[in-house]
Protein backbone atom coordinates (compact mmCIF):
# COMPACT_ATOMS: atom_id res chain seq x y z
CA UNK A 1 0.00 0.00 0.00
CA UNK A 2 1.44 3.39 -1.00
CA UNK A 3 0.36 7.03 -1.07
CA UNK A 4 -1.71 6.61 -4.23
CA UNK A 5 -3.80 3.89 -2.61
CA UNK A 6 -4.43 6.10 0.47
CA UNK A 7 -5.50 9.07 -1.67
CA UNK A 8 -7.54 6.88 -3.98
CA UNK A 9 -5.56 7.81 -7.06
CA UNK A 10 -4.69 5.66 -9.91
CA UNK A 11 -1.15 4.71 -10.28
CA UNK A 12 -0.95 6.21 -13.80
CA UNK A 13 -2.89 9.41 -13.02
CA UNK A 14 0.33 11.65 -12.97
CA UNK A 15 1.64 12.88 -16.29
CA UNK A 16 4.45 11.05 -17.85
CA UNK A 17 6.73 14.10 -17.53
CA UNK A 18 6.75 13.75 -13.78
CA UNK A 19 7.89 10.19 -13.97
CA UNK A 20 11.49 9.52 -13.30
CA UNK A 21 13.63 9.76 -16.29
CA UNK A 22 15.93 6.88 -16.87
CA UNK A 23 19.63 7.76 -16.83
CA UNK A 24 21.63 6.80 -19.85
CA UNK A 25 24.16 4.09 -19.17
CA UNK A 26 27.72 5.27 -18.57
CA UNK A 27 30.20 4.55 -21.23
CA UNK A 28 32.94 2.38 -19.94
CA UNK A 29 36.43 3.58 -20.86
CA UNK A 30 39.17 1.08 -20.86
CA UNK A 31 42.37 2.14 -19.03
CA UNK A 32 45.19 2.43 -21.52
CA UNK A 33 48.24 0.33 -21.03
CA UNK A 34 51.28 1.85 -19.36
CA UNK A 35 49.35 4.19 -17.02
CA UNK A 36 48.72 3.35 -13.43
CA UNK A 37 45.19 3.11 -12.09
CA UNK A 38 45.66 6.00 -9.65
CA UNK A 39 46.94 8.38 -12.33
CA UNK A 40 44.10 7.41 -14.66
CA UNK A 41 41.54 7.99 -11.85
CA UNK A 42 42.94 11.49 -11.16
CA UNK A 43 42.95 12.58 -14.79
CA UNK A 44 39.57 11.06 -15.53
CA UNK A 45 40.68 10.00 -18.98
CA UNK A 46 41.44 13.60 -20.04
CA UNK A 47 44.42 14.05 -22.33
CA UNK A 48 47.46 15.44 -20.52
CA UNK A 49 48.65 19.02 -21.19
CA UNK A 50 52.23 17.92 -21.69
CA UNK A 51 53.14 15.13 -24.10
CA UNK A 52 53.58 11.86 -22.33
CA UNK A 53 55.86 9.00 -23.13
CA UNK A 54 54.55 6.70 -25.72
CA UNK A 55 53.48 3.36 -24.38
CA UNK A 56 55.88 1.60 -26.70
CA UNK A 57 58.77 3.34 -24.98
CA UNK A 58 57.76 2.12 -21.56
CA UNK A 59 58.47 -1.47 -22.40
CA UNK A 60 61.69 -0.72 -24.29
CA UNK A 61 64.74 -2.35 -22.76
CA UNK A 62 67.74 -0.16 -21.79
CA UNK A 63 70.89 -0.45 -23.90
CA UNK A 64 73.27 -3.11 -22.79
CA UNK A 65 76.12 -1.86 -20.52
CA UNK A 66 79.57 -1.25 -21.97
CA UNK A 67 82.02 -4.03 -21.60
CA UNK A 68 85.15 -2.49 -20.07
CA UNK A 69 88.38 -4.38 -19.77
CA UNK A 70 91.97 -3.45 -18.89
CA UNK A 71 94.73 -4.81 -21.09
CA UNK A 72 98.53 -4.72 -20.88
CA UNK A 73 99.49 -3.09 -24.20
CA UNK A 74 102.67 -1.55 -25.65
CA UNK A 75 102.99 2.15 -26.54
CA UNK A 76 105.53 4.61 -28.00
CA UNK A 77 106.19 8.22 -26.98
CA UNK A 78 106.59 10.79 -29.76
CA UNK A 79 108.78 12.91 -27.44
CA UNK A 80 111.50 10.29 -27.64
CA UNK A 81 113.80 9.89 -30.58
CA UNK A 82 114.91 6.28 -29.91
CA UNK A 83 111.51 4.62 -30.71
CA UNK A 84 111.41 2.96 -27.30
CA UNK A 85 108.52 0.51 -26.73
CA UNK A 86 107.06 0.40 -23.24
CA UNK A 87 103.98 -1.27 -21.76
CA UNK A 88 101.15 0.02 -19.58
CA UNK A 89 97.58 -0.82 -18.67
CA UNK A 90 94.97 0.55 -21.08
CA UNK A 91 91.20 0.81 -20.62
CA UNK A 92 89.48 -1.01 -23.49
CA UNK A 93 85.74 -0.49 -24.10
CA UNK A 94 83.84 -3.21 -26.00
CA UNK A 95 87.06 -4.61 -27.35
CA UNK A 96 88.05 -1.40 -29.24
CA UNK A 97 91.69 -0.47 -28.68
CA UNK A 98 92.51 3.26 -28.15
CA UNK A 99 94.41 5.06 -30.90
CA UNK A 100 96.52 8.22 -31.05
CA UNK A 101 99.71 9.48 -29.45
CA UNK A 102 100.74 8.95 -25.88
CA UNK A 103 98.60 11.20 -23.64
CA UNK A 104 101.57 12.69 -21.79
CA UNK A 105 103.59 13.52 -24.89
CA UNK A 106 101.93 16.99 -25.10
CA UNK A 107 103.73 18.07 -21.95
CA UNK A 108 107.16 17.66 -23.51
CA UNK A 109 108.36 21.23 -24.18
CA UNK A 110 111.83 22.00 -25.47
CA UNK A 111 113.84 25.25 -25.61
CA UNK A 112 115.21 26.46 -28.92
CA UNK A 113 118.95 26.97 -28.44
CA UNK A 114 120.68 29.30 -30.90
CA UNK A 115 123.58 27.78 -32.81
CA UNK A 116 126.61 29.74 -33.90
CA UNK A 117 129.26 29.13 -36.57
CA UNK A 118 133.02 29.12 -36.24
CA UNK A 119 133.27 32.48 -38.04
CA UNK A 120 130.76 34.07 -35.64
CA UNK A 121 132.65 32.69 -32.69
CA UNK A 122 135.99 34.06 -33.88
CA UNK A 123 134.43 37.43 -34.69
CA UNK A 124 132.00 38.09 -31.81
CA UNK A 125 132.26 35.43 -29.08
CA UNK A 126 135.88 35.21 -28.05
CA UNK A 127 136.49 35.52 -24.30
CA UNK A 128 139.80 35.08 -22.46
CA UNK A 129 138.02 33.35 -19.56
CA UNK A 130 136.36 30.75 -21.80
CA UNK A 131 137.67 28.43 -24.48
CA UNK A 132 135.74 27.39 -27.55
CA UNK A 133 135.46 23.78 -26.35
CA UNK A 134 133.94 24.87 -23.03
CA UNK A 135 131.46 27.14 -24.82
CA UNK A 136 130.42 24.32 -27.17
CA UNK A 137 130.01 21.95 -24.23
CA UNK A 138 127.92 24.53 -22.39
CA UNK A 139 125.51 24.98 -25.32
CA UNK A 140 125.20 21.23 -25.81
CA UNK A 141 124.25 20.77 -22.16
CA UNK A 142 121.81 23.70 -22.35
CA UNK A 143 120.08 22.03 -25.28
CA UNK A 144 120.08 18.66 -23.58
CA UNK A 145 118.74 19.81 -20.17
CA UNK A 146 116.58 22.74 -21.35
CA UNK A 147 118.50 25.50 -19.52
CA UNK A 148 118.35 23.78 -16.14
CA UNK A 149 121.57 25.42 -14.99
CA UNK A 150 121.75 23.56 -11.66
CA UNK A 151 121.86 20.24 -13.56
CA UNK A 152 124.19 21.74 -16.17
CA UNK A 153 126.62 22.89 -13.44
CA UNK A 154 126.58 19.37 -12.01
CA UNK A 155 127.34 17.79 -15.41
CA UNK A 156 129.82 20.41 -16.60
CA UNK A 157 133.35 18.98 -16.79
CA UNK A 158 135.21 21.95 -15.33
CA UNK A 159 134.49 23.63 -12.01
CA UNK A 160 132.17 26.50 -12.92
CA UNK A 161 129.50 28.10 -10.75
CA UNK A 162 125.90 28.48 -11.83
CA UNK A 163 126.33 32.25 -12.11
CA UNK A 164 129.36 31.88 -14.40
CA UNK A 165 127.49 29.46 -16.66
CA UNK A 166 124.49 31.78 -16.87
CA UNK A 167 126.67 34.79 -17.58
CA UNK A 168 128.52 33.02 -20.42
CA UNK A 169 125.35 31.66 -22.02
CA UNK A 170 123.42 34.94 -21.95
CA UNK A 171 126.43 37.02 -23.07
CA UNK A 172 126.90 34.72 -26.12
CA UNK A 173 123.17 34.84 -26.88
CA UNK A 174 123.15 38.65 -26.61
CA UNK A 175 126.15 39.01 -28.92
CA UNK A 176 124.65 36.70 -31.56
CA UNK A 177 121.30 38.53 -31.54
CA UNK A 178 122.99 41.91 -32.00
CA UNK A 179 125.29 40.56 -34.74
CA UNK A 180 122.52 38.95 -36.77
CA UNK A 181 120.03 41.83 -36.47
CA UNK A 182 119.92 44.45 -39.23
CA UNK A 183 119.76 47.23 -36.61
CA UNK A 184 119.81 47.38 -32.85
CA UNK A 185 116.22 48.62 -32.81
CA UNK A 186 114.95 45.33 -34.26
CA UNK A 187 115.97 43.38 -31.15
CA UNK A 188 115.56 46.17 -28.59
CA UNK A 189 112.42 44.55 -27.16
CA UNK A 190 113.97 41.10 -26.78
CA UNK A 191 114.16 40.08 -23.09
CA UNK A 192 117.87 39.23 -23.32
CA UNK A 193 118.66 42.70 -24.77
CA UNK A 194 116.16 44.66 -22.68
CA UNK A 195 117.06 43.11 -19.30
CA UNK A 196 120.62 41.73 -19.48
CA UNK A 197 121.83 39.26 -16.90
CA UNK A 198 123.71 40.89 -14.00
CA UNK A 199 126.20 38.56 -12.32
CA UNK A 200 127.09 40.82 -9.37
CA UNK A 201 123.44 41.47 -8.53
CA UNK A 202 122.62 37.75 -8.65
CA UNK A 203 125.54 36.89 -6.37
CA UNK A 204 124.58 39.65 -3.92
CA UNK A 205 120.99 38.40 -3.90
CA UNK A 206 122.05 34.85 -3.08
CA UNK A 207 124.45 36.07 -0.40
CA UNK A 208 121.74 38.13 1.32
CA UNK A 209 119.31 35.20 1.06
CA UNK A 210 121.80 32.82 2.62
CA UNK A 211 122.43 35.27 5.48
CA UNK A 212 118.70 35.51 6.20
CA UNK A 213 118.23 31.75 6.06
CA UNK A 214 121.26 31.09 8.29
CA UNK A 215 120.08 33.34 11.15
CA UNK A 216 119.55 31.76 14.55
CA UNK A 217 116.58 32.22 16.85
CA UNK A 218 118.51 34.68 19.03
CA UNK A 219 119.44 36.84 16.03
CA UNK A 220 115.86 36.90 14.79
CA UNK A 221 114.61 37.87 18.25
CA UNK A 222 117.24 40.63 18.48
CA UNK A 223 116.20 41.99 15.09
CA UNK A 224 112.56 42.03 16.14
CA UNK A 225 113.43 43.98 19.31
CA UNK A 226 115.38 46.52 17.27
CA UNK A 227 112.48 46.97 14.87
CA UNK A 228 110.00 47.42 17.73
CA UNK A 229 112.22 50.03 19.39
CA UNK A 230 112.68 51.88 16.10
CA UNK A 231 108.92 51.89 15.55
CA UNK A 232 108.34 53.28 19.05
CA UNK A 233 110.86 56.09 18.51
CA UNK A 234 109.32 56.93 15.14
CA UNK A 235 105.84 57.13 16.70
CA UNK A 236 107.08 59.47 19.45
CA UNK A 237 108.75 61.74 16.91
CA UNK A 238 105.66 61.68 14.75
CA UNK A 239 103.42 62.66 17.66
CA UNK A 240 105.63 65.62 18.55
CA UNK A 241 105.80 66.68 14.92
CA UNK A 242 102.00 66.48 14.58
CA UNK A 243 101.61 68.71 17.64
CA UNK A 244 103.99 71.29 16.18
CA UNK A 245 102.25 71.17 12.82
CA UNK A 246 98.84 71.70 14.41
CA UNK A 247 100.16 74.81 16.17
CA UNK A 248 101.65 76.10 12.91
CA UNK A 249 98.37 75.45 11.08
CA UNK A 250 96.38 77.43 13.65
CA UNK A 251 98.83 80.34 13.40
CA UNK A 252 98.90 80.24 9.60
CA UNK A 253 95.08 80.16 9.40
CA UNK A 254 94.91 83.31 11.50
CA UNK A 255 97.52 85.00 9.28
CA UNK A 256 95.67 83.90 6.14
CA UNK A 257 92.42 85.41 7.42
CA UNK A 258 94.18 88.70 8.11
CA UNK A 259 95.81 88.65 4.67
CA UNK A 260 92.63 87.85 2.72
CA UNK A 261 90.56 90.34 4.69
CA UNK A 262 92.96 93.22 4.05
CA UNK A 263 91.92 96.09 1.77
CA UNK A 264 94.48 97.62 -0.62
CA UNK A 265 93.80 101.10 0.70
CA UNK A 266 94.53 100.37 4.33
CA UNK A 267 97.91 100.39 6.00
CA UNK A 268 99.56 96.96 6.04
CA UNK A 269 102.53 96.07 8.15
CA UNK A 270 104.91 93.17 7.48
CA UNK A 271 103.40 91.31 10.43
CA UNK A 272 99.99 91.32 8.72
CA UNK A 273 101.23 89.80 5.46
CA UNK A 274 103.06 86.46 5.78
CA UNK A 275 103.76 83.65 3.41
CA UNK A 276 101.30 80.80 3.80
CA UNK A 277 103.42 77.83 4.85
CA UNK A 278 103.13 74.62 2.90
CA UNK A 279 102.09 72.18 5.58
CA UNK A 280 104.33 69.18 6.10
CA UNK A 281 102.73 65.86 5.17
CA UNK A 282 104.14 63.95 8.15
CA UNK A 283 100.79 63.56 9.88
CA UNK A 284 99.16 62.51 6.62
CA UNK A 285 101.85 59.91 5.98
CA UNK A 286 101.40 58.59 9.52
CA UNK A 287 97.68 58.11 8.96
CA UNK A 288 98.35 56.43 5.62
CA UNK A 289 100.78 53.95 7.19
CA UNK A 290 97.98 52.80 9.45
CA UNK A 291 96.06 51.67 6.35
CA UNK A 292 99.01 49.52 5.18
CA UNK A 293 97.46 49.20 1.69
CA UNK A 294 96.16 52.25 -0.18
CA UNK A 295 96.06 53.78 -3.65
CA UNK A 296 98.72 56.35 -4.47
CA UNK A 297 96.04 58.68 -5.90
CA UNK A 298 94.24 58.57 -2.53
CA UNK A 299 97.52 59.40 -0.77
CA UNK A 300 98.10 62.32 -3.16
CA UNK A 301 94.60 63.70 -2.48
CA UNK A 302 95.16 63.50 1.25
CA UNK A 303 98.52 65.30 0.97
CA UNK A 304 97.03 68.04 -1.23
CA UNK A 305 94.18 68.56 1.23
CA UNK A 306 96.61 68.73 4.13
CA UNK A 307 98.73 71.24 2.20
CA UNK A 308 95.71 73.39 1.32
CA UNK A 309 94.39 73.41 4.88
CA UNK A 310 96.51 76.46 5.70
CA UNK A 311 95.42 78.43 2.62
CA UNK A 312 92.16 80.22 1.86
CA UNK A 313 89.59 79.20 -0.71
CA UNK A 314 90.60 81.95 -3.11
CA UNK A 315 94.25 80.96 -2.88
CA UNK A 316 93.43 77.32 -3.60
CA UNK A 317 91.40 78.31 -6.67
CA UNK A 318 94.27 80.49 -7.91
CA UNK A 319 96.71 77.58 -7.48
CA UNK A 320 94.44 75.28 -9.52
CA UNK A 321 93.98 77.98 -12.18
CA UNK A 322 97.77 78.40 -12.42
CA UNK A 323 98.19 74.64 -12.87
CA UNK A 324 95.64 74.68 -15.69
CA UNK A 325 97.38 77.65 -17.32
CA UNK A 326 100.67 75.73 -17.21
CA UNK A 327 99.00 72.71 -18.83
CA UNK A 328 99.43 70.49 -15.75
CA UNK A 329 96.65 68.12 -14.70
CA UNK A 330 95.17 68.61 -11.25
CA UNK A 331 95.74 64.87 -10.72
CA UNK A 332 98.73 63.17 -12.41
CA UNK A 333 97.84 60.56 -15.00
CA UNK A 334 100.65 58.26 -13.87
CA UNK A 335 100.80 58.77 -10.09
CA UNK A 336 104.15 57.20 -9.35
CA UNK A 337 106.10 58.17 -6.25
CA UNK A 338 108.42 60.52 -8.15
CA UNK A 339 105.56 62.14 -10.10
CA UNK A 340 103.53 62.76 -6.93
CA UNK A 341 106.55 64.29 -5.21
CA UNK A 342 107.16 66.65 -8.14
CA UNK A 343 103.45 67.53 -8.26
CA UNK A 344 103.44 68.50 -4.59
CA UNK A 345 106.65 70.48 -5.03
CA UNK A 346 105.08 72.39 -7.95
CA UNK A 347 102.04 73.23 -5.83
CA UNK A 348 104.34 74.47 -3.08
CA UNK A 349 106.23 76.76 -5.46
CA UNK A 350 102.99 78.13 -6.99
CA UNK A 351 101.59 78.85 -3.52
CA UNK A 352 104.79 80.62 -2.51
CA UNK A 353 104.77 82.65 -5.72
CA UNK A 354 101.13 83.70 -5.24
CA UNK A 355 101.78 84.80 -1.67
CA UNK A 356 104.83 86.79 -2.75
CA UNK A 357 102.79 88.41 -5.50
CA UNK A 358 100.07 89.30 -2.99
CA UNK A 359 102.64 90.79 -0.63
CA UNK A 360 104.11 92.92 -3.44
CA UNK A 361 100.64 94.18 -4.40
CA UNK A 362 99.87 95.15 -0.83
CA UNK A 363 103.20 96.93 -0.51
CA UNK A 364 102.51 98.89 -3.70
CA UNK A 365 99.02 99.77 -2.43
CA UNK A 366 100.54 100.91 0.85
CA UNK A 367 103.05 103.13 -0.97
CA UNK A 368 100.37 104.66 -3.20
CA UNK A 369 98.16 105.39 -0.19
CA UNK A 370 101.06 107.25 1.47
CA UNK A 371 101.70 109.24 -1.67
CA UNK A 372 98.05 110.21 -2.19
CA UNK A 373 97.41 111.11 1.45
CA UNK A 374 100.62 113.09 2.13
CA UNK A 375 100.16 115.81 4.76
CA UNK A 376 100.56 119.27 3.09
CA UNK A 377 99.59 122.73 4.40
CA UNK A 378 95.91 123.41 3.66
CA UNK A 379 95.14 126.53 1.66
CA UNK A 380 94.63 129.57 3.91
CA UNK A 381 91.67 131.93 3.93
CA UNK A 382 92.10 134.62 1.29
CA UNK A 383 93.01 137.91 2.85
CA UNK A 384 90.83 140.93 2.48
CA UNK A 385 91.59 142.69 -0.68
CA UNK A 386 92.83 146.29 -0.22
CA UNK A 387 90.99 148.55 -2.52
CA UNK A 388 92.86 151.45 -4.05
CA UNK A 389 90.20 153.96 -4.84
CA UNK A 390 90.67 156.19 -7.75
CA UNK A 391 88.85 159.46 -7.80
CA UNK A 392 88.11 159.09 -11.45
CA UNK A 393 86.45 155.66 -11.63
CA UNK A 394 85.19 155.27 -8.09
CA UNK A 395 81.65 156.17 -8.97
CA UNK A 396 81.48 153.73 -11.91
CA UNK A 397 82.88 150.77 -9.97
CA UNK A 398 80.63 151.41 -7.01
CA UNK A 399 77.60 151.49 -9.24
CA UNK A 400 78.55 148.09 -10.78
CA UNK A 401 78.97 146.54 -7.34
CA UNK A 402 75.60 147.80 -6.22
CA UNK A 403 73.90 146.38 -9.33
CA UNK A 404 75.48 142.93 -8.82
CA UNK A 405 74.35 142.86 -5.17
CA UNK A 406 70.85 143.70 -6.19
CA UNK A 407 70.77 140.86 -8.72
CA UNK A 408 72.02 138.35 -6.14
CA UNK A 409 69.42 139.45 -3.62
CA UNK A 410 66.71 139.06 -6.27
CA UNK A 411 67.77 135.41 -6.90
CA UNK A 412 68.20 134.66 -3.20
CA UNK A 413 72.00 134.25 -3.35
CA UNK A 414 73.87 135.72 -0.38
CA UNK A 415 76.61 138.15 -1.34
CA UNK A 416 80.15 136.95 -1.01
CA UNK A 417 82.82 138.66 0.91
CA UNK A 418 84.59 139.73 -2.25
CA UNK A 419 81.52 141.61 -3.56
CA UNK A 420 80.43 143.39 -0.41
CA UNK A 421 79.44 146.96 -0.75
CA UNK A 422 82.43 149.19 0.01
CA UNK A 423 82.24 151.34 3.03
CA UNK A 424 81.87 155.11 2.69
CA UNK A 425 85.05 156.99 2.36
CA UNK A 426 85.86 159.63 4.83
CA UNK A 427 87.75 162.77 4.21
CA UNK A 428 90.60 161.52 6.34
CA UNK A 429 91.16 158.59 3.94
CA UNK A 430 92.01 160.87 1.10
Amino acid sequence: MDAKDILGLHKNSFPSSLEKKSRPPKESHRKPDGISREVYALTGGMPPLMPSIHSSQLKKKPPPPEKVTWQWLPFTNSARKDDLHLYHWVRVVNGVLPTGDYSFAKYNKSVDIIKYTDEEYEKYLTDPMWTKEETNELFDLCERFDLRFVVIADRFPSSRTVEELKDRYYSVLRAILLARAASSGDVATHPVIKDPYNVSQEMERKRALSMVLSQTRQQEKRDEEVLIEAKRIAELRMASKVTEQSQLVVASNADAEVTEGAVPGETITPSNVQLTPFTDNASTLASLRMLRVYLRTYALDQMVQASNSSAGVRTIKRVEQTLQDLGVNLKPRVPTKAVCAEHLELRKEILTWLNLQKQVQYKEAEGSSFRDGSYSEPPGTPKDRTFTLDSINFGVSSERVVKKDQKRKAHGTPPTAAHKRPRKQKASDF
